[in-house]
């Protein structure tokens, strides 16, 4: 999802709609949700996104997704406990060994 807006946001600065500064706060921004995510999820440890969500002071689930969940599972750095029940209510989250 975030390798996608980046693309998107390269297409859209190249026909001349968006500035660098825009697209370099667009990156830092997923940058920055994404690192927030990691730093209250703990290596070793599995989470489900509403103690997630809890520890970020979030509330609206559908921006959580978006902005934090979604891209850092996209970029790899976090991975589902049981990635065949993606919908699961007992799904929880952790940061991917490297």
């Amino acid at each position: 999802m975030l390798d996608a807006l980046l693309r998107a946001l390269i297409e859209a600065e190249d026909s001349g709609q968006v500035t660098d500064q825009v697209t370099d706060q667009v990156t830092d921004q997923v940058t920055d949700q994404v690192a927030s995510l990691l730093n209250v999820l703990p290596a070793g440890v599995a989470l489900k996104s509403s103690e997630l969500m809890h520890q970020l002071g979030l509330s609206h689930r559908a921006t959580f997704r978006k902005s934090y969940l979604y891209p850092a599972l996209a970029a790899g750095l976090i991975e589902m406990t049981d990635p065949e029940s993606p919908r699961s209510p007992k799904q929880q989250y952790r940061r991917v060994a490297r």
